[in-house]
């Protein structure tokens, strides 16, 4: 296992970015239609085809995720990322129409030093395009794709991803784009909120600090008292080879979303746009009581080692006045 999101077999991940722009796209592509759920937790929260993903709703599987930064503007990347799939024939049929169904979330990032004057319309359709030509099983972590304008409140946030696997051989794995208006890190120290479930050293090794002092435990908000509630976002993707219908992947979304809580701090805010999705392949089955709880409760501490993996592999961005990365600081 890579300790990647495509430990997954038949997923893939593409990254678009632009450098002057300061923002980029992400798509998680699927090479077979998968089941598919959404949890949404943030208080400011950018969706696309959110309500296909209700259980209640007749669209049992997706074909692809689009991740992007630009705000509002960046929901136009599943465009792109449909227009690939359009191009090899994927998509839900009806009689002869086929639609490439690819729900997706957007982050904030318009404020980051980019130049953000692209004329009259955003270049995240082409981008997401281009990202999702580009998926493969190998794919970069830190400042790319959607995670190269991402921010948290003290520290660079990016892309990040992690991988998992129960006792009985059901694989998990989690992509994360971190931009998050609370912190990743305990204070300003290096030591990771998600310390606890660090594997090898991912993501340096730190452990938690030796006590926990008054300063550590007050609240960082990105922007301070200025913070909006549109500049600020985790996205997840959590994908499982096991077999679950859409209720079972709602419920996997809402486990796996307490992943957020054990790396970032504050976390589901008024001025986040947390969203998770949950995806299976179904290629295993699972007991769809005690082993559904298992591998959400795997799944959230894979979606922390994410978080905490996009902090610790960004690097900065290269404008005035710009977030150090925590590489910088820590080495």
């Amino acid at each position: 296992m890579k300790n990647l999101l495509t430990d997954i077999a038949g997923v893939r991940v593409g990254h678009a970015d632009n450098a002057a722009l300061a923002s980029g796209v992400t798509a998680v592509v699927f090479d077979a239609p998968v089941v598919a759920a959404i949890d949404v937790r943030g208080g400011g929260p950018g969706t696309r085809e959110g309500a296909l993903l209700d259980a209640a709703n007749t669209v049992e599987k997706i074909d692809a995720i689009a991740l992007a930064g630009g705000s509002a503007f960046g929901l136009e990347a599943g465009g792109g990322v449909q227009a690939w799939l359009a191009e090899h024939g994927r998509g839900f049929a009806v009689r002869g129409a086929i639609i490439p169904i690819v729900p997706g979330a957007i982050m904030f990032d318009l404020l980051n030093g980019g130049d953000k004057a692209w004329g009259r319309f955003p270049p995240y359709r082409d981008l997401a395009y281009t990202a999702a030509a580009a998926a493969a099983t190998n794919f970069a972590l830190g400042s790319v794709g959607a995670g190269l304008g991402a921010t948290t409140a003290n520290f660079k946030g990016g892309i990040g991803s992690a991988s998992a696997e129960t006792p009985g051989g059901v694989r998990v794995a989690a992509l994360a784009v971190v931009n998050a208006v609370g912190t990743v890190t305990v204070g300003d120290g290096p030591w990771f909120w998600a310390a606890p479930f660090e594997i090898g050293g991912e993501y340096g090794g730190r452990g938690l600090p030796p006590s926990f002092t008054p300063g550590m435990l007050t609240a960082r908000l990105k922007g301070g008292a200025a913070a909006t509630a549109v500049e600020n976002t985790t996205l997840a993707v959590v994908v499982t080879d096991a077999a679950l219908n859409k209720p079972q992947a709602k419920r996997l979304a809402v486990i796996a979303q307490t992943g957020f809580a054990r790396a970032i701090y504050p976390v589901h805010a008024p001025l986040d746009g947390d969203v998770l999705f949950a995806a299976a392949t179904g290629e295993k089955p699972i007991d769809p009581l005690a082993g559904l709880t298992e591998l959400g409760m795997i799944a959230a501490n894979a979606v922390a080692r994410a978080i905490a993996r996009g902090v610790y592999t960004a690097a900065a961005l290269p404008f005035p006045g710009a977030l150090p990365s925590w590489k910088q600081r820590f080495g």
